[in-house]
């Protein structure tokens, strides 16, 4: 039986990527290491856990990467033979806010983690990096040997956690590979993020606060396909190895806005455009050439992939209904409220 350890896999693509893995791999156990931070539910994997071909091979632990003793227990415990490092703070406008947490989580959890992988000889090491690292791009799309240029908190703490568990590559042997993926989108994600967030806003007929003119460009990777490349790079990928994972997918925020209405049959008054975040990056692109020729490639077409996320929002209200009406309804106002009273009237 190989053992894997997936911490944050009770979040959004951690969840999945548990799934993922336990369905495709009947010799896998995986142990689910998570904070069960806002973001962080147990309901997204309630299928796994009330399953018995899979709930067997699942086990979940309450518990923060970034405690020393827990983390070195598990190791000492489970002799895993593989991690991969989902957990982490990942919201551009709570960095903005909470810097420290960021550096906390992203940064020194990391560190805890590698130093326990090197301890206990783990065969491989796969830490979860974002495009966000190498800041905005006008034209043209980033390489993996591209210079990071992280341009607010999160992505600065991502970029941190990335290089450090490069790091324990070259310096100590350990077999580390580093992913740095484009947007997602899918089932289960916390509704924060663009799209959740608008689908969510315009079933309950309220704003959809659209930051700046909205020409902000990000490439767009279902869930599940980024899952599968994790997987294919975890079992094929060279030691010490970046590896881009993009969906081929570019859309405007503007566009993905008009899209979401569209399939919603809601009026594009529900717009608002309101102040642009503090240090948005114009636009992300990254080549996925490297992981294409190695012999990944995505299979959800986009058009009819966020249609799929759309519908199972609007199927699926239980889910996201009790959060924002707890911890986010506040987030939500001290986020929102101010910016869309004062662009009260400025529909599009």
């Amino acid at each position: 039986m190989t053992t894997v350890l997936v911490t944050g896999g009770a979040g959004f693509i951690g969840s999945h990527f548990v799934r993922c893995a336990l369905h495709k791999h009947p010799g896998w156990r995986i142990v689910n290491l998570d904070k069960l931070t806002y973001a962080g539910n147990r309901s997204n994997l309630k299928d796994i856990e009330g399953d018995p071909a899979t709930s067997s091979r699942h086990r979940f632990v309450h518990g923060d990467i970034a405690d020393e003793n827990l983390v070195d227990s598990l190791f000492a415990e489970e002799k895993f033979d593989y991690a991969l490092n989902f957990a982490a703070e990942t919201h551009v406008d709570r960095s903005i806010g909470d810097p420290g947490a960021f550096i906390l989580t992203d940064v020194y959890g990391t560190y805890v983690l590698l130093e326990a992988a090197k301890k206990h000889n783990l065969s491989r090491f796969v830490q979860i990096s974002t495009d966000e690292v190498y800041g905005s791009i006008e034209e043209g799309s980033f390489t993996e040997e591209s210079a990071l240029n992280p341009r607010n908190p999160y992505s600065a703490s991502k970029a941190g956690a990335d290089r450090l568990a490069y790091s324990y590559f070259a310096t100590y042997g350990l077999d580390v590979i580093v992913t740095r993926a484009s947007n997602n989108y899918g089932p289960f994600q916390y509704p924060e993020k663009l799209i959740p967030l608008f689908v969510t806003n315009a079933l309950e007929d309220k704003p959809l606060p659209l930051y700046g003119d909205g020409m902000n460009v990000r490439d767009w990777l279902h869930v599940e396909d980024h899952c599968a490349a994790l997987d294919f790079v975890l079992l094929n990928g060279g030691a010490g190895e970046v590896y881009n994972i993009g969906g081929g997918n570019e859309r405007t925020n503007a566009e993905i806005t008009r899209l979401i209405l569209e399939t919603l049959g809601k009026p594009d008054s529900l717009i608002r455009h309101v102040e642009d975040r503090k240090g948005h990056d114009r636009r992300y692109s990254v080549s996925t050439e490297k992981l294409l020729t190695l012999g990944w490639s995505p299979t959800h077409q986009f058009e009819q992939g966020i249609v799929e996320t759309i519908r199972w929002y609007e199927s699926n209200r239980a889910w996201w209904e009790p959060i924002k009406s707890g911890e986010y309804k506040e987030y939500y106002r001290k986020m929102y409220d101010e910016r869309i009273r004062t662009s009260k009237g400025q529909a599009q």
